[in-house]
């Protein structure tokens, strides 16, 4: 049974296109938000995640980047929660620790069905790719209300902004495909919880 999911999600400050597929691999992902440097992180999230996701926003940059981040991570959260549907026979529980030269991330993902950030990232810079390190929150804050997941992102060391937000991306990227695994020692008509559902 695949795990894919495809959605638009259309408001008077965003316009989001997406297709995520949680078997398929990375060979043809896209990102384009109008951000160049979210673009990027998307794209180390989801290449060392080994997921596959073509993403497409416009939003009211001339504004600011608020709303782009935001609604990025509202529709990403949405479509993860759509693939995954009941969660039968996954590992549940995914974690990485990532490098990038001096910087050191670590983020751990539970699929448990409750939204949850805890955030603990003090970033040697304001901003990133002309955008503010606060959005980065925004964009994981709303992804893991959407998709009803707990998020723990912790930056450990760091000094250039650019290397502490790819390790992190790329943290949250192979915690992730850890958690949504399916697990070879379960059932696949499994429910990795103690109530016996994840919701």
């Amino acid at each position: 049974m695949s795990r894919l999911a495809e959605l638009q999600r259309n408001t008077r400050e965003t316009q989001i296109r997406l297709a995520l597929d949680l078997d398929r691999p990375p060979l043809e992902n896209r990102m384009d938000t109008g951000v160049p440097f979210f673009d990027h992180m998307l794209d180390a999230a989801f290449r060392h995640g080994r997921l596959h996701l073509v993403l497409q926003a416009k939003g009211d940059l001339e504004i600011d980047a608020h709303h782009t981040l935001e609604d990025t991570g509202l529709a990403l959260g949405q479509a993860l929660k759509t693939a995954l549907g009941e969660k039968r026979g996954l590992r549940r529980f995914g974690e990485a620790t990532i490098p990038l030269d001096e910087a050191l991330a670590r983020v751990v993902v539970d699929l448990s069905g409750r939204p949850h950030l805890s955030w603990r990232c003090p970033f040697p810079e304001a901003t990133a790719g002309g955008v503010s390190c606060m959005l980065y929150h925004e964009f994981f804050q709303s992804l893991a209300n959407a998709a009803a997941i707990t998020l723990h992102v912790d930056l450990l060391a760091g000094e250039e902004i650019h290397h502490c937000l790819e390790a992190i991306f790329k943290a949250f990227g192979r915690a992730l495909r850890q958690a949504v695994a399916r697990d070879p020692e379960m059932a696949p008509e499994e429910t990795p919880s103690t109530k016996g559902v994840l919701e």
